[in-house]
Protein backbone atom coordinates (compact mmCIF):
# COMPACT_ATOMS: atom_id res chain seq x y z
CA UNK A 1 0.00 0.00 0.00
CA UNK A 2 1.68 3.20 -1.17
CA UNK A 3 1.22 6.08 1.24
CA UNK A 4 1.54 9.75 0.39
CA UNK A 5 1.55 12.86 2.56
CA UNK A 6 -0.23 16.02 1.51
CA UNK A 7 0.30 19.39 3.18
CA UNK A 8 -2.04 22.35 2.69
CA UNK A 9 -0.09 25.44 3.73
CA UNK A 10 -2.68 28.09 4.46
CA UNK A 11 -2.35 31.58 5.86
CA UNK A 12 -3.90 30.64 9.22
CA UNK A 13 -3.65 26.85 9.39
CA UNK A 14 -1.46 24.10 8.01
CA UNK A 15 -3.11 20.74 7.45
CA UNK A 16 -1.46 17.44 6.68
CA UNK A 17 -2.84 14.03 5.73
CA UNK A 18 -1.62 10.55 4.98
CA UNK A 19 -3.43 9.16 1.92
CA UNK A 20 -3.33 5.58 0.68
CA UNK A 21 -3.21 4.43 -2.95
CA UNK A 22 -6.99 4.29 -3.11
CA UNK A 23 -7.44 7.92 -2.06
CA UNK A 24 -8.51 7.21 1.52
CA UNK A 25 -7.29 9.58 4.24
CA UNK A 26 -5.74 7.49 7.00
CA UNK A 27 -4.41 10.19 9.32
CA UNK A 28 -4.85 13.94 9.64
CA UNK A 29 -3.05 16.69 11.54
CA UNK A 30 -3.86 20.41 11.72
CA UNK A 31 -1.75 23.10 13.33
CA UNK A 32 -1.81 26.91 13.20
CA UNK A 33 0.46 28.44 10.58
CA UNK A 34 3.05 30.50 12.48
CA UNK A 35 3.16 33.20 9.79
CA UNK A 36 3.99 35.96 12.25
CA UNK A 37 7.10 34.07 13.35
CA UNK A 38 8.57 33.93 9.87
CA UNK A 39 9.70 31.60 7.14
CA UNK A 40 11.99 29.29 9.10
CA UNK A 41 9.33 28.60 11.73
CA UNK A 42 6.77 27.80 9.02
CA UNK A 43 9.17 25.21 7.56
CA UNK A 44 9.79 23.73 11.01
CA UNK A 45 6.03 23.50 11.49
CA UNK A 46 5.67 21.53 8.24
CA UNK A 47 8.58 19.31 9.29
CA UNK A 48 6.83 18.59 12.60
CA UNK A 49 3.56 17.71 10.89
CA UNK A 50 5.29 15.33 8.49
CA UNK A 51 7.16 13.57 11.29
CA UNK A 52 3.96 13.28 13.34
CA UNK A 53 2.02 11.80 10.42
CA UNK A 54 4.80 9.34 9.60
CA UNK A 55 4.86 8.19 13.21
CA UNK A 56 1.11 7.57 13.02
CA UNK A 57 1.68 5.61 9.81
CA UNK A 58 4.09 3.26 11.55
CA UNK A 59 7.28 5.07 10.62
CA UNK A 60 6.66 5.01 6.86
CA UNK A 61 8.90 7.32 4.79
CA UNK A 62 6.31 8.95 2.53
CA UNK A 63 6.59 11.21 -0.50
CA UNK A 64 5.34 14.72 0.31
CA UNK A 65 3.25 17.11 -1.77
CA UNK A 66 2.67 20.71 -0.70
CA UNK A 67 -0.14 23.03 -1.70
CA UNK A 68 0.82 26.68 -1.22
CA UNK A 69 -0.67 30.09 -1.88
CA UNK A 70 1.18 31.59 -4.82
CA UNK A 71 3.33 29.80 -7.37
CA UNK A 72 6.93 28.75 -7.90
CA UNK A 73 8.86 31.02 -10.26
CA UNK A 74 10.06 29.14 -13.33
CA UNK A 75 13.06 31.50 -13.40
CA UNK A 76 14.30 31.51 -9.80
CA UNK A 77 12.55 28.55 -8.18
CA UNK A 78 11.36 30.89 -5.44
CA UNK A 79 7.76 31.41 -4.40
CA UNK A 80 5.85 34.38 -5.83
CA UNK A 81 2.36 35.89 -5.53
CA UNK A 82 1.78 34.47 -2.04
CA UNK A 83 -0.59 36.15 0.41
CA UNK A 84 1.62 34.72 3.17
CA UNK A 85 4.16 37.39 2.41
CA UNK A 86 7.09 35.94 4.35
CA UNK A 87 7.18 33.11 1.80
CA UNK A 88 7.69 35.42 -1.18
CA UNK A 89 11.12 35.09 -2.75
CA UNK A 90 11.99 32.00 -0.74
CA UNK A 91 13.18 28.72 -2.34
CA UNK A 92 10.59 26.78 -0.38
CA UNK A 93 10.84 23.53 -2.34
CA UNK A 94 14.63 23.35 -2.10
CA UNK A 95 14.58 24.19 1.58
CA UNK A 96 11.88 21.63 2.36
CA UNK A 97 13.72 18.95 0.41
CA UNK A 98 16.78 19.56 2.55
CA UNK A 99 14.77 19.63 5.77
CA UNK A 100 12.69 16.53 4.97
CA UNK A 101 15.54 14.73 3.19
CA UNK A 102 13.47 13.69 0.17
CA UNK A 103 12.02 15.09 -3.06
CA UNK A 104 9.03 17.38 -2.54
CA UNK A 105 6.39 18.38 -5.08
CA UNK A 106 4.77 21.80 -4.76
CA UNK A 107 1.78 23.31 -6.54
CA UNK A 108 -0.51 26.30 -6.15
CA UNK A 109 -3.42 25.61 -3.80
CA UNK A 110 -5.96 26.14 -6.61
CA UNK A 111 -4.11 23.58 -8.73
CA UNK A 112 -4.28 21.11 -5.85
CA UNK A 113 -8.02 21.72 -5.58
CA UNK A 114 -8.47 21.13 -9.31
CA UNK A 115 -6.40 17.94 -9.25
CA UNK A 116 -8.33 16.47 -6.35
CA UNK A 117 -11.72 17.20 -7.86
CA UNK A 118 -10.63 15.90 -11.28
CA UNK A 119 -9.18 12.63 -9.99
CA UNK A 120 -11.87 11.48 -7.58
CA UNK A 121 -14.24 14.37 -7.01
CA UNK A 122 -16.92 16.18 -8.96
CA UNK A 123 -14.89 16.10 -12.19
CA UNK A 124 -13.92 12.43 -12.02
CA UNK A 125 -13.79 10.78 -15.46
CA UNK A 126 -14.10 14.13 -17.25
CA UNK A 127 -11.26 14.58 -19.79
CA UNK A 128 -10.74 18.32 -19.21
CA UNK A 129 -11.56 19.95 -15.87
CA UNK A 130 -11.23 23.57 -14.85
CA UNK A 131 -11.20 23.90 -11.07
CA UNK A 132 -12.23 27.28 -9.69
CA UNK A 133 -11.56 28.82 -6.29
CA UNK A 134 -14.03 31.55 -5.30
CA UNK A 135 -13.11 32.61 -1.78
CA UNK A 136 -11.09 35.43 -0.27
CA UNK A 137 -9.31 35.32 -3.63
CA UNK A 138 -10.06 33.85 -7.04
CA UNK A 139 -7.89 31.18 -8.64
CA UNK A 140 -8.09 28.20 -10.90
CA UNK A 141 -6.39 25.08 -12.12
CA UNK A 142 -6.51 22.89 -15.24
CA UNK A 143 -6.42 19.10 -15.32
CA UNK A 144 -6.34 17.18 -18.62
CA UNK A 145 -6.76 13.41 -18.60
CA UNK A 146 -5.81 13.31 -14.94
CA UNK A 147 -2.65 15.40 -15.39
CA UNK A 148 -2.25 18.83 -13.83
CA UNK A 149 -1.31 21.48 -16.40
CA UNK A 150 0.86 24.13 -14.75
CA UNK A 151 2.14 25.82 -17.91
CA UNK A 152 5.49 27.20 -18.95
CA UNK A 153 5.39 30.00 -16.36
CA UNK A 154 3.38 28.06 -13.74
CA UNK A 155 0.37 30.37 -14.18
CA UNK A 156 -2.04 28.11 -16.08
CA UNK A 157 -5.58 28.65 -14.81
CA UNK A 158 -4.93 32.02 -13.15
CA UNK A 159 -8.13 33.57 -14.45
CA UNK A 160 -8.57 35.65 -11.28
CA UNK A 161 -6.06 38.18 -12.56
CA UNK A 162 -7.55 38.73 -15.98
CA UNK A 163 -8.96 42.24 -16.16
CA UNK A 164 -12.74 42.10 -16.26
CA UNK A 165 -13.53 45.83 -16.01
CA UNK A 166 -10.65 48.22 -16.60
CA UNK A 167 -12.26 50.96 -14.50
CA UNK A 168 -12.76 48.62 -11.56
CA UNK A 169 -11.11 48.68 -8.14
CA UNK A 170 -7.39 48.19 -7.73
CA UNK A 171 -6.26 44.63 -7.12
CA UNK A 172 -3.37 43.69 -4.84
CA UNK A 173 -1.48 42.65 -7.99
CA UNK A 174 -1.38 46.30 -9.06
CA UNK A 175 -3.90 46.10 -11.91
CA UNK A 176 -7.43 47.45 -11.87
CA UNK A 177 -10.66 45.51 -12.26
CA UNK A 178 -9.30 41.96 -12.02
CA UNK A 179 -11.83 39.15 -11.84
CA UNK A 180 -10.76 38.64 -8.23
CA UNK A 181 -11.83 42.15 -7.24
CA UNK A 182 -15.41 41.29 -8.22
CA UNK A 183 -15.93 37.55 -7.70
CA UNK A 184 -14.13 37.04 -4.38
CA UNK A 185 -16.10 37.28 -1.16
CA UNK A 186 -14.51 40.64 -0.29
CA UNK A 187 -15.22 41.74 -3.87
CA UNK A 188 -18.96 41.15 -3.46
CA UNK A 189 -18.93 42.96 -0.11
CA UNK A 190 -17.09 45.94 -1.60
CA UNK A 191 -19.49 46.18 -4.54
CA UNK A 192 -22.53 45.95 -2.26
CA UNK A 193 -21.24 48.72 0.01
CA UNK A 194 -20.29 50.89 -2.98
CA UNK A 195 -23.89 50.79 -4.19
CA UNK A 196 -25.53 51.86 -0.94
CA UNK A 197 -25.47 48.65 1.05
CA UNK A 198 -25.01 48.47 4.80
CA UNK A 199 -21.40 48.75 5.85
CA UNK A 200 -19.79 45.70 7.43
CA UNK A 201 -21.85 42.97 5.78
CA UNK A 202 -19.82 40.05 4.46
CA UNK A 203 -20.62 37.99 1.38
CA UNK A 204 -22.64 35.38 3.24
CA UNK A 205 -24.83 38.03 4.84
CA UNK A 206 -25.38 39.73 1.49
CA UNK A 207 -26.47 36.45 -0.13
CA UNK A 208 -28.88 35.87 2.78
CA UNK A 209 -30.24 39.41 2.56
CA UNK A 210 -30.86 39.03 -1.16
CA UNK A 211 -32.78 35.81 -0.57
CA UNK A 212 -34.90 37.63 2.02
CA UNK A 213 -35.88 40.28 -0.51
CA UNK A 214 -33.41 43.10 0.19
CA UNK A 215 -33.35 45.10 -3.05
CA UNK A 216 -29.82 46.48 -2.66
CA UNK A 217 -28.44 43.03 -1.89
CA UNK A 218 -30.33 41.54 -4.82
CA UNK A 219 -28.88 44.17 -7.17
CA UNK A 220 -25.40 43.25 -5.93
CA UNK A 221 -26.14 39.60 -6.58
CA UNK A 222 -27.33 40.35 -10.11
CA UNK A 223 -24.09 42.20 -10.83
CA UNK A 224 -22.13 39.32 -9.30
CA UNK A 225 -23.90 36.68 -11.41
CA UNK A 226 -23.40 38.69 -14.58
CA UNK A 227 -19.69 39.14 -13.86
CA UNK A 228 -19.40 35.44 -13.08
CA UNK A 229 -20.92 34.72 -16.48
CA UNK A 230 -18.64 37.08 -18.37
CA UNK A 231 -15.48 35.97 -16.59
CA UNK A 232 -16.08 32.23 -16.85
CA UNK A 233 -17.25 32.43 -20.47
CA UNK A 234 -13.80 33.71 -21.45
CA UNK A 235 -12.20 30.61 -19.90
CA UNK A 236 -14.68 28.28 -21.56
CA UNK A 237 -14.14 29.96 -24.93
CA UNK A 238 -10.41 29.25 -24.67
CA UNK A 239 -10.28 25.91 -22.85
CA UNK A 240 -13.69 24.39 -23.69
CA UNK A 241 -13.56 22.10 -20.63
CA UNK A 242 -15.92 19.20 -20.04
CA UNK A 243 -16.52 20.33 -16.46
CA UNK A 244 -15.99 23.38 -14.29
CA UNK A 245 -15.85 22.58 -10.57
CA UNK A 246 -16.39 25.41 -8.10
CA UNK A 247 -14.70 25.61 -4.70
CA UNK A 248 -14.11 28.15 -1.96
CA UNK A 249 -16.71 29.80 0.23
CA UNK A 250 -18.56 31.49 -2.64
CA UNK A 251 -19.11 28.12 -4.32
CA UNK A 252 -21.87 27.54 -1.73
CA UNK A 253 -24.08 30.08 -3.51
CA UNK A 254 -26.71 27.83 -5.06
CA UNK A 255 -27.63 30.46 -7.66
CA UNK A 256 -24.26 30.01 -9.38
CA UNK A 257 -25.39 26.62 -10.70
CA UNK A 258 -28.70 27.93 -12.07
CA UNK A 259 -28.75 31.68 -12.80
CA UNK A 260 -24.95 31.82 -12.91
CA UNK A 261 -24.89 29.10 -15.52
CA UNK A 262 -27.48 31.01 -17.55
CA UNK A 263 -25.21 34.06 -17.52
CA UNK A 264 -22.27 31.94 -18.67
CA UNK A 265 -24.39 30.57 -21.52
CA UNK A 266 -25.31 34.11 -22.53
CA UNK A 267 -21.67 35.10 -23.04
CA UNK A 268 -20.00 31.90 -24.26
CA UNK A 269 -19.17 31.75 -27.97
CA UNK A 270 -21.62 29.00 -28.88
CA UNK A 271 -25.33 28.48 -29.39
CA UNK A 272 -25.49 26.22 -26.34
CA UNK A 273 -23.53 25.59 -23.15
CA UNK A 274 -22.73 21.91 -22.71
CA UNK A 275 -20.05 22.47 -20.06
CA UNK A 276 -21.00 21.09 -16.64
CA UNK A 277 -20.74 23.60 -13.79
CA UNK A 278 -20.53 21.59 -10.61
CA UNK A 279 -20.10 22.04 -6.86
CA UNK A 280 -17.06 20.35 -5.38
CA UNK A 281 -17.23 16.99 -3.61
CA UNK A 282 -14.33 17.17 -1.17
CA UNK A 283 -14.94 20.65 0.27
CA UNK A 284 -12.17 22.02 2.46
CA UNK A 285 -10.23 18.76 2.02
CA UNK A 286 -9.78 19.21 -1.72
CA UNK A 287 -6.57 21.21 -1.38
CA UNK A 288 -4.78 18.85 0.97
CA UNK A 289 -5.99 15.81 -1.00
CA UNK A 290 -4.66 17.34 -4.21
CA UNK A 291 -1.32 18.03 -2.55
CA UNK A 292 -0.96 14.33 -1.74
CA UNK A 293 -2.10 13.46 -5.26
CA UNK A 294 0.80 15.40 -6.76
CA UNK A 295 2.44 11.99 -6.28
CA UNK A 296 0.80 9.20 -8.32
CA UNK A 297 -0.97 6.40 -6.47
CA UNK A 298 0.89 3.61 -8.27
Amino acid sequence: MKLRIGIDLGGTKTEGIVMDAGGAILFRERRPTPAAQGYAVILDNIHGIVRHLEAQAGGAHCPVGIGTPGATSAVTGALKNSNTTCLIGKPIRDDLEKLLERPVRIANDANCFALSEALDGAGMNEPVVFGVILGTGVGGGIVVNGQLIEGLQHIAGEWGHNVLEADGPQCYCGRFGCVETFLSGPGLARDYAAHGGKAGLDARAIVTAAAAGDAVAESAMQRYLDRFGRALAVVINILDPHAVVLGGGMSNIARLYTEGREHVARYVFNDELRTKILPNVHGDSSGVRGAAQLWPAG
